[in-house]
């Protein structure tokens, strides 16, 4: 590497020494000597076996204490594994010892399944009584989350036997897509014209480049660089199609989506009333592509065209800079939400440059309250960086607040966990708004805010529909081809851009580097529900000025210890008012309106 490369300014700009510390995990422990002690007490845990009938509740509250101290462990452990892995998928070692805790972990919650299974077959007069004792208060919600899935839990045997295969079935497939993804690489152009091999996250990063040149050639790099995967990823996703629809009928879950509904506490009738609620406003992308493409200057935009930048030219913004702009809008709105995210950056809790290897996107890690969040980035020093920065360091001050609630109750359902999020980037777009007089920066800056929606609340709709339709066919027709997933894509997305946006045939691949579908099957839906929530959150804080702070404040500390229902009535958002989404949508048809406004005043 040359000095030139070298420089303080590149170093800054590639923030290529902003890296995690991951021992704070292990607090001077090894990932074998936390699961050793977890093992020990596992073991001694088995004394309550068949005997929760039977204990009052100061006996299960040291049952219940002792089963989180085990999870604690076990989950700093994994915690550890994990994020080294992330770090770098290609090198073995990292890939072996996460492999093993994975295995070992899994063996210990085998031990522990009955647990579960005992207290969820508890006569509702007794599991009522033990409920109702404070000593409970740290387990109650999870506990009632616990019976209320009882339909769906198999005998002891059973679960047994499914979680300790389930190491070798979707976690394995998991792992093997993840590599295969982190390991595609691109022959990309530079602005020169020389030949660069470039990792996947830079080449999507340039579909949002001004110039049109460069977003096709990125696009068709993306293209061929997961071209020669292809078809052990459309495997990958086939498989764990089938596996979920086995789980789905062994669980009598009614849909295929079912099972994630009600881990998200969140009814099917309730999902479906959001998805119809989104798809009826398919208009406003429409509406906001054709728009972009009029201030593009082009007659319709293409695929590879609909994140283009419309700012005059490409931005790049160092670490530095980014850190200070997100400082400064978490402070205007609360200093103590500032002071943690302060602690992030300054402490070694984010990793953040892209490195050969490392995994894709962006992503917050939180499961263990007795240690503080972590934050991973891929950085290109793009503008929209510093929203995801944002956006992560949400996640973070979220898990760092909600830590007292202890190990059960510190994380919220999917639905609800975008909330600080998509609030904390909102922040950072408002207080960037309010210091910008340029018409063509305020532009930029709306029409950023407005993609953002529109990928978050439309997109992920869509592709929701993608799925739903490849859960479908799997059931009902076998395996399906790589045309046939293909066919589905680009159906699911048409549907949501209509004639506004030309869909390309390189686009058709496009499914097969998304983790979502392979990993957390259903997740994509929560993104839609977060973006509106948080939106309407913000909304409530609009109206009420300072006087808002602490009710949102008490919202994220509370984490999952209550229904989503109950958080949104934190902050008086009424999640059970069926026209919930329709004002949620409205929000961010106000966007695209002001972005339409900006547009007419250049």
């Amino acid at each position: 590497m040359s000095i030139v490369e070298n420089s303080p300014e590149n170093v800054d700009l590639a923030a290529s020494d902003v890296t995690w510390n991951l021992e704070d995990l292990l607090d001077g422990e090894t990932p074998e000597s936390l699961l050793e002690t977890a093992k020990t007490m596992v073991g001694e845990l088995q004394s309550y076996r068949t005997r929760l009938a039977d204990l009052g509740a100061g006996e299960m509250a040291e049952l219940i204490t002792r089963v989180a101290e085990v999870t604690e462990l076990v989950s700093r452990a994994g915690h550890y594994g994990s994020l080294s892995y992330a770090e770098n998928t290609a090198d073995p070692q990292r890939a072996a010892l996460m492999q093993q805790i994975d295995e070992e972990s899994t063996a210990l919650a085998a031990q522990l399944v009955f647990v579960e299974l005992e207290f969820a077959s508890l006569d509702d007069q007794k599991a009522e009584e033990l409920l109702a004792d404070d000593r409970l208060a740290f387990a109650r919600h999870h506990l009632t989350r616990t019976r209320i899935n009882r339909p769906h839990l198999l005998s002891e045997d059973q679960e047994t036997v499914l979680l300790e295969t389930s190491v070798s079935r979707g976690p394995a497939w998991v792992r093997l897509f993840s590599e295969l993804v982190a390991a595609v690489e691109l022959d990309l152009p530079d602005d020169e014209g020389n030949k660069q091999t470039v990792g996947l996250e830079q080449g999507l990063s340039g579909l949002a480049h001004p110039d049109r040149s460069v977003r096709r050639r990125s696009a068709e790099a993306v293209t061929a660089g997961l071209e020669p995967t292809l078809k052990t990823r459309a495997y990958i996703f086939n498989t764990l199609l089938l596996d979920k629809s086995v789980d789905d009928r062994l669980r009598n879950h009614n849909t295929w989506i079912s099972g994630r509904n009600l881990a998200n506490e969140a009814s099917d009738e309730s999902v479906d009333a959001l998805i119809s609620a989104v798809i009826n406003r398919y208009d406003l992308p429409q509406r906001w592509y054709r728009l972009k493409a009029k201030v593009l200057g082009i007659d319709r935009l293409a695929d590879y065209d609909r994140m283009a930048s419309v700012a005059e030219s490409s931005k790049q913004v160092g670490w530095t800079e980014a850190t200070e702009i997100v400082r400064s809008s978490y402070r205007a709105f609360s200093p103590e939400l500032a002071d943690i995210v302060d602690r992030f950056i300054d402490e070694g809790w984010i990793d953040a440059p892209t490195r050969p290897g490392k995994q894709l996107g962006a992503f917050c890690a939180y499961g263990v309250p007795s240690i503080h969040p972590y934050v991973m980035l891929n950085w290109t020093s793009r503008t929209r960086d510093v929203a995801t920065l944002a956006h992560e360091l949400g996640h973070g001050v979220h898990g760092y607040l909600a830590r007292e609630q202890g190990i059960f109750h510190q994380a919220t359902p999917l639905t609800v966990a975008e909330t600080a999020s998509v609030f904390g980037e909102t922040l950072t777009n408002n207080q960037l708004l309010a210091r910008l007089d340029d018409p063509g920066e305020r532009f930029a800056l709306l029409a950023s805010v407005v993609d953002d929606s529109v990928a978050t609340v439309f997109r992920q709709v869509a592709m929701n529909r993608f799925e739903d339709a490849c859960h479908a066919a799997r059931r009902d027709q076998g395996e399906l081809s790589v045309e046939a997933f293909g066919d589905l894509w680009i159906s699911s997305q048409a549907d949501m851009m209509g004639d506004s946006v030309e869909l390309t045939d390189n686009y058709r691949t496009w499914w097969s580097y998304i983790p979502h579908f392979i990993g957390s099957p259903g997740y994509v839906y929560a993104y839609a529900y977060g973006q509106l929530l948080a939106l309407s959150v913000y909304a409530c804080y609009q109206d009420q000025g300072e006087s808002f702070v602490p009710a949102y404040l008490e919202m994220l500390a509370a984490g999952g210890s209550c229904s989503p229902e109950e958080l949104g009535s934190i902050v008086n958002c009424d999640l059970a008012d069926p026209g919930f989404w329709d004002a949620g949508l409205d929000i961010v048809e106000s966007q695209l309106v002001a972005a339409e406004q900006a547009a007419e005043a250049l």
